[in-house]
């Protein structure tokens, strides 16, 4: 006879089971009905009975503080295949009255797109990854679940000269890149990656699917930078692409502080968001060993949309600390960029970009700032010596300026830009799965957050919503004061235009998530 306990955790294994194999039909049906006769839905439909659930599920986590056996998961996984399923799992959802969360590529800092403390189903965009490049018209319809590797290459098929400034890490899915605002290494010429989109496709929470002209222009402006899976599902975006040069010219170059580095620190606050437009220069801060002595290693990665002699020009004039040589440069293809950039060998084939490494994650934790007066030499060096202290976490500087300053705080969610001189992402990861390693990781991470508090935004501190941040703010009943924590610090005063967005359109807040845009109430 079965120990009374043993008994109990089966019998409610039993019951969870049967519940959830009830949800399962009663959704496949209701998708059923809402779809074409001739359509096999249940090969879209993974219960966690599937043999294929655990490998959809596991494809697109990009943070492995999320991929333990104890991350709740969802009782359905939706993978539709085409526009009107998506609409037609819209409404179903709602019907069998479980959340859904939307994940187009999973690089979600926190997760918020494929977990939750509620039960939830996950609507995986990953099949809608079609992309159309018009050359004639300089544009190109891209699906939410490509990634920026598959639209870099296609528009490489059709042009060498033809870009698109999104970001820098070929796996992120579109959807949540758009969506969010989305940078990369051509912000100072082009914009935030949100400038260069002028029609969308989404399905609404009553599954109507709607281009821009449909939608309305407020819920057009919210879903460029203020986080579409507040206000719907984004099937699509049209991006305007950009003109490159047949020629562009990168460069890394490493100090430390034995060769002067806080100096070139403190120049290149000033230098790098107000040199030519052209030219981009990320710069790494890191603790590093060297010579058995724990220092720290300042790294600029750059790309100038030009050739090699005109950057060593401009940078002979602009940033002499740095004695950038032309032997320190190599010039390649925009395309060529996109690679060198992701640290693949000149002669590695674009169609790599095409690899969507799924499966694979770090453990990592993320926050970010902006810097809007540069910080003093002896701020500098003060700061080093607390990373010091650290001993790991490290610092991105990524440079704003240029056509960031000219366009307007509220042409988008995303405000933050003229007046910025950069902004900053925190950065830490490990291996080791264990919890004690996640605390004091985050910990760590915290604490340089903490030493930085003088010399960021202030009132609010600023930050930048697609650098997922849970410390910023939970919202876990839908209510306006909640969604206000974190949404004066993501959106500045934008956050009253989204709100207002999201009440016209969503007033019931079903596409709700832990950082979402609330509804205002009225009672």
């Amino acid at each position: 006879m079965l120990p009374l306990v043993l008994f109990l955790v089966l019998f409610n294994i039993s019951l969870s089971t049967a519940a959830s194999d009830s949800v399962y039909e009663s959704f496949l049906q209701c998708l059923t009905n809402q779809s074409k006769p001739s359509d096999d839905l249940s090969k879209i439909v993974l219960a966690k009975s599937n043999s294929s659930y655990t490998s959809v599920l596991r494809a697109y986590i990009r943070n492995a503080r999320f991929n333990s056996s104890s991350t709740p998961k969802p009782i359905i996984i939706i993978t539709p295949e085409q526009e009107s399923h998506v609409s037609a799992a819209v409404i179903c959802s709602k019907k069998v009255g479980f959340q859904l969360k939307i994940r187009s590529g999973g690089h979600d800092y926190e997760g918020l797109s494929y977990i939750s403390d509620r039960p939830f189903f996950i609507l995986d965009m990953f099949n809608l990854r079609s992309i159309s490049v018009d050359m004639k018209e300089e544009t190109a319809w891209v699906g939410a679940g490509a990634t920026l590797g598959e639209l870099f290459y296609s528009i490489s098929l059709k042009s060498k000269v033809h870009g698109f400034p999104g970001g820098v890490c070929p796996t992120v899915g579109v959807g949540g890149h758009v969506s969010g605002g989305g940078y990369g290494n051509m912000i100072r010429k082009y914009g935030l990656t949100v400038d260069n989109v002028v029609d969308a496709k989404i399905v609404d929470v009553k599954g109507r699917i709607l281009d821009r002209k449909g939608m309305g222009e407020d819920l057009f402006w919210a879903i460029r930078g203020g986080g579409g899976a507040s206000f719907g599902v984004v099937l699509s975006y049209k991006v305007k692409l950009v003109p490159v040069p047949e020629t562009v010219t990168v460069f890394r170059a490493e100090r430390f502080l034995a060769e002067k580095a806080t100096d070139l620190v403190f120049r290149w606050q000033t230098v790098a968001p107000t040199t030519d437009p052209n030219l981009f220069m990320r710069m790494l801060v890191q603790p590093s060993r060297r010579n058995n002595e724990l220092t720290i290693k300042i790294t600029i990665v750059a790309m100038y949309l030009g050739n090699a002699d005109s950057l060593v020009k401009l940078l002979q004039k602009d940033l002499p600390e740095l004695g950038l040589k032309k032997e320190n440069c190599t010039e390649m293809t925009w395309i060529q960029s996109v690679l060198w950039w992701n640290n693949f060998e000149n002669a590695t084939s674009p169609d790599v970009l095409l690899n969507r490494d799924p499966d694979n994650a770090d453990f990592l934790k993320r926050k970010s700032d902006y810097v809007q007066k540069p910080i003093s030499k002896d701020g500098l060096e003060w700061l080093w010596k607390r990373m010091i202290e650290l001993g790991r976490p490290g610092l991105v500087f990524n440079p704003y300026g240029g056509r960031m300053a000219e366009i307007k705080d509220t042409d988008t969610p995303m405000p933050h830009r003229a007046g910025n001189l950069f902004k900053i992402q925190y950065s830490t990861s490990w291996t080791n799965s264990s919890e004690e390693v996640a605390k004091n990781s985050i910990n760590m991470l915290n604490r340089l957050h903490s030493y930085m508090t003088g010399f960021v935004s202030k009132n609010p501190r600023s930050a930048f919503f697609p650098y997922r941040d849970i410390d910023n703010g939970i919202n876990k009943n839908g209510s306006y004061e909640e969604g206000k924590v974190y949404g004066v610090k993501y959106f500045n005063d934008n956050f009253e235009r989204l709100v207002d967005v999201k009440t016209a359109v969503d007033p019931e807040n079903y596409f709700w998530n832990e950082q979402s845009i609330p509804p205002r109430r009225t009672t």
